[in-house]
């Protein structure tokens, strides 16, 4: 076997996430590692003293059964950041692992999401579209408000019409963008480069706003391609065109969300929900085509994309009704 420790064997893991896959992900393995260190921890094993060979697939039903309070999102990611682990530590030959009854163990302990997605707000999506819409159309004087109004119209409706995840949108440049074919190379999901397409209105928007930041980005003194689509316009920033951080988008959303619905929508809609407008706008207006949603929305998995195939009330009445009550 070897004398590695578990601590350190994680850490190498963890590098090998670091070297091969995305940054978002890298982030969400070292803290499903971190958890199972406390895990481990907290039934007396010390990860810095214990051997990786002593690794045991009863520690990984310890840490399904501590997960059980996290979201099933949160519960799916771990479980899958973890079973990656084990097979890396017997892929090493740092501990015999008996994967086929880790793979049954987490098959049959981890949650499942629910086939059926809870009633979709397509509605107040598009509400929350039409009024930055409208809010754009009579501009403030003020030039800073002016482009931050001009680049929230286009985040949103470039979110809602290409399905493009938060942060790959704010780490697109300008010189990522094929104006004429109407498309874009995006890097995604575990370092995957992909063509996404864009709807004339959402290229019609982004053009408004790139037009009304023309002399600002000219200011710059670097090469119009190397700057961001999306940009900051806050004090802070001043003059500089530095680009609007994922975390920044996730609050233009909020702010537009409040201002269309109300204060008691917040946080119920986020950029992530735009991503699942676009998957079941794709869907309705295919007849239901889940291949091509599954190719436009860049899932690796179809069964990601199959979530998006429920139905609302209203359809499935008018479904029935066409059905049973028109022969």
């Amino acid at each position: 076997m070897t004398d590695v420790t578990l601590r350190d064997a994680l850490q190498k893991f963890l590098d090998e996430i670091a070297a091969s896959r995305s940054p978002n992900t890298h982030k969400a393995y070292r803290q499903a590692a971190a958890r199972f260190a406390e895990v481990l921890s907290a039934h007396g094993i010390s990860p810095a003293l214990t051997p990786v060979s002593d690794l045991s697939v009863e520690w990984m039903g310890w840490y399904i059964q501590d997960l059980h309070n996290a979201s099933v999102a949160t519960e799916q990611l771990y479980i899958t950041a973890l079973r990656a682990f084990y097979e890396y530590a017997a892929a090493q030959e740092w501990a015999s692992v008996n994967l086929p009854a880790l793979h049954r163990l987490c098959r049959r302990r981890a949650r499942r999401e629910a086939a059926r997605l809870p009633p979709f707000p397509r509605a107040e999506i598009e509400k929350i579209l039409e009024t930055v819409a409208q809010a754009a159309a009579a501009p403030p004087q003020d030039e800073r408000k002016l482009l931050r109004i001009l680049r929230d119209r286009a985040l949103l409706y470039v979110l809602a019409d290409t399905g493009l995840r938060v942060s790959e949108a704010c780490s697109l440049t300008r010189g990522h963008m094929d104006w004429t074919e109407a498309r874009a190379r995006v890097l995604g999901k575990g370092g995957r480069e992909s063509i996404v397409r864009f709807s004339e209105r959402s290229l019609r928007y982004l053009r408004a706003y790139l037009d009304a930041r023309a002399e600002l980005d000219g200011r710059q003194g670097r090469p119009l391609t190397s700057l961001p689509l999306f940009a900051r316009h806050d004090r802070r920033a001043g003059k500089r065109v530095l680009p609007l951080s994922a975390r920044s988008a996730e609050k233009v959303v909020e702010e537009w969300v409040v201002r269309a619905l109300g204060e008691r929508a917040r946080g119920t809609i986020t950029p992530h929900t735009f991503r699942h407008y676009f998957v079941t706008v794709v869907l309705r207006g295919s007849g239901g085509n889940v291949r091509l949603a599954q190719e436009l929305a860049r899932h690796r998995s179809i069964t990601t994309t199959q979530r998006y195939t429920h139905l609302s009330d209203d359809e499935l009445d008018r479904g029935y009704h066409e059905i049973f009550n028109e022969m």
